[in-house]
């Protein structure tokens, strides 16, 4: 949901044996870069059923969620407060294929791969490392970030 100054998103990291489904955007500050499929929550749906949906909309993938991976949360520019909830997502079916408009690249990639890959956004670097350990619980962290979006607070639940 982007709505005035308090925005929401979904975002699902999809797990398939050692590999995590990643995606580059067409747009934005992380074009160009790996990232993990995520958007905005509709009005009519839960935060899960958007990681769900922007999952499957993104890559064609389809995935069910497992567990809570953390909560981003930041400020920019002092003025919006731009969330998103991030689940650790299972493969159910499919093989990723951009969304047209959207999204220029879409795969499973090994993730020791990523994790080494300089086009990894650095959200992807400092969250992936936890993918043995998804069950466990999220304790809160502050981090310094790329300033490409110009957060003046950011903290990462993991």
């Amino acid at each position: 949901m982007r709505e005035g100054k308090v925005w929401l998103g979904a975002c699902g990291i999809v797990i398939r044996d050692e590999e995590a489904l990643v995606v580059k955007k067409a747009y934005s500050g992380l074009k160009g870069q790996w990232s993990f499929p995520a958007g905005f929550v509709q009005q009519s749906e839960t935060v899960d059923e958007a990681a769900v949906r922007e999952v499957l909309e993104e890559t064609g993938v389809q995935a069910i969620v497992r567990h809570v991976a953390g909560i981003r949360s930041g400020v920019i520019k002092e003025s919006i407060s731009d969330n998103m909830v991030v689940f650790w997502m299972d493969y159910v079916s499919g093989e990723p294929r951009p969304q047209e408009g959207e999204i220029d690249e879409a795969r499973f990639m090994p993730i020791n791969e990523l994790l080494h890959d300089p086009l990894s956004s650095t959200y992807l670097k400092i969250i992936l490392p936890g993918y043995k350990t998804r069950e466990q619980g999220m304790p809160g962290h502050t981090y310094e970030i790329d300033p490409v979006f110009q957060y003046t607070s950011y903290k990462i639940f993991k």
